[in-house]
């Protein structure tokens, strides 16, 4: 959209331009200097209006993230490996693209990994 946008304003520019100096040439039309700074102004509000970022949504970015965890991981069963807590769901998060587990009973972070099945 902003590409169409922008060729369609160099475009107004373009003959606003070749308007208002036709105004001037060995047959004046006064009346051309009005359109050409009528498409001259246009072509500037579309370049304006492509150029121009979305305003952000109320309340913030919402970032929803779905961690597919390895192997057959049964979370109701799952113990911290330093001090044995229980971990749940929301003890599980990503960073730099591996799912950690963060013990909330010790603050342990570490890597959920998967082991071989054979």
């Amino acid at each position: 959209m902003k590409l169409i946008a922008n060729i369609a304003a160099a475009i107004l520019i373009f003959f606003g331009v070749m308007f208002i100096w036709g105004a001037f040439g060995s047959n004046p039309q006064p009346a051309w200097i009005c359109v050409g700074g009528v498409s001259v102004a246009i072509g500037f509000g579309l370049i304006w209006f492509a150029q121009r970022k979305p305003k952000a949504a109320p309340g913030g970015e919402n970032v929803s993230v779905n961690i597919d965890l390895p192997g057959e991981v049964k979370l109701e069963t799952m113990k911290c490996e330093a001090c044995g807590g229980a971990i749940t769901s929301k003890n599980i998060e990503m960073q730099s693209g591996a799912p950690m587990v963060v013990c909330p009973y010790c603050d342990t972070t570490y890597q959920l990994n998967e082991e071989p099945k054979w």
